[in-house]
């Protein structure tokens, strides 16, 4: 998918027409999932694929009509039945809902576009909902929403009731990507797809804890980095999970890896010098997530120490130490758990507290 936007940019900076279809929906066996591109190209050429067989091949004519006649976005649903089956091998029984999008001037689509491009690379992460289609005409069939992941939005449909369901479902995508199809109680059909970067952990320190919550983590999807100055505690044996090891010294280390804001990074060393270096370094960059494991008295020993060194107050405060969740966590692995819930607690904007209901008198309530 990355591909086929930086190409759809690419071609509207040099003021090229493109059609960009978009797998929106799908019921039964498919060949492709919703958020599957193809662009087609005015010469014909693509970027991307929706599955290949005859199904993208008849996209691809209607996309080619559509840039000759300079024709408005449309929605079409193919059934793959025994004709197509026979045709390409697929599984009878399934349906493929797609929107058919004519890029023929830059419009906002250029600047959603570039916003899409960053948010891959690390910046604010944004959604793009997309009116795919419409009974009454309005919103507009093709009408976008861009919709940042701090609440912001660039963009109409010309309903402030539509715009706020919306804007909900888009900055949830934003944090963590993926697409949602969904229709409105009149018939008016939305997709909204998320674009960010995949969250990343840096952890520094290969200790025990560390280790935990490696394990943890990779559950929970997060590609997963590891930096410790010992290859006896920073291998692929102790942590088979991790994408890359960096061996290093503590104040380089984070000069080897990727950080961008969906970066959250575990400070988990040896010692006090140890962690007065790897927080000094983490302090510096763009992470949306810095945590330091240790007791409130080696935090402020340790806080004192960068303030000393010129370390800024505002970015300090921004640090979760003592790392985690009060969960009376003791052993490595509730210590993991503490800390990446923590983690998912800023990442969904969660607040922490349990969910319990309060319910002073149960004899209140009627059963």
């Amino acid at each position: 998918m990355k591909e086929v936007i930086d190409e759809a940019l690419r071609l509207m900076e040099k003021g090229e027409p493109c059609v960009m279809a978009t797998v929106i929906h799908t019921k039964g066996s498919t060949p492709q999932k919703a958020g599957a591109k193809l662009l087609i190209r005015k010469d014909g050429s693509c970027a991307g694929t929706l599955g290949g067989g005859c199904v993208e091949g008849e996209i691809w004519s209607l996309a080619k009509q559509l840039l000759r006649v300079q024709g408005d976005p449309l929605c079409r649903k193919y059934d793959l039945n025994e004709e197509f089956a026979a045709r390409d091998g697929l599984v009878c029984g399934g349906a493929i809902f797609f929107f058919i999008d004519p890029i023929v001037s830059p419009g906002n689509f250029k600047s959603f576009a570039s916003e899409i491009v960053r948010a891959y690379r690390g910046e604010l992460a944004v959604a793009l909902a997309t009116v795919v289609n419409s009974p009454t005409g309005r919103p507009k069939l093709g009408s976008k929403l861009l919709i940042r992941e701090d609440g912001a939005v660039q963009g109409s449909f010309d309903s402030s009731k539509l715009e706020t369901e919306t804007i909900a479902i888009g900055k949830t995508l934003a944090i963590h990507g993926g697409n949602r199809y969904f229709k409105t109680i009149d018939d008016t059909e939305i997709f909204v797809e998320g674009f960010t970067s995949p969250p990343t952990l840096v952890l520094i320190g290969g200790g025990h804890v560390n280790r935990a919550v490696s394990r943890l983590a990779s559950l929970l999807g997060f590609r997963m980095y590891v930096v410790d100055d010992r290859l006896e505690f920073a291998n692929k044996e102790r942590f088979p999970e991790a994408e890359t090891i960096v061996i290093s010294d503590y104040s380089r280390s984070l000069g080897k890896v990727p950080v961008n804001s969906n970066t959250y990074i575990v400070v988990a060393t040896r010692g006090h010098r140890y962690d007065d270096l790897a927080l000094a370094a983490a302090i510096r960059t763009p992470a949306r997530y810095i945590g330091l494991l240790g007791s409130k008295r080696k935090t402020l020993e340790i806080y004192k120490n960068l303030l000393k060194g010129k370390s800024p107050l505002e970015r300090l405060q921004e640090v979760h130490a003592p790392i985690g969740l009060n969960i009376g966590a003791i052993t490595p692995e509730e210590i993991a758990v503490s800390i990446m819930a923590e983690i998912i607690m800023v990442r969904n904007g969660g607040n922490g507290t349990p969910m319990k209901m309060n319910i002073a008198n149960l004899n209140t309530i009627s059963y």
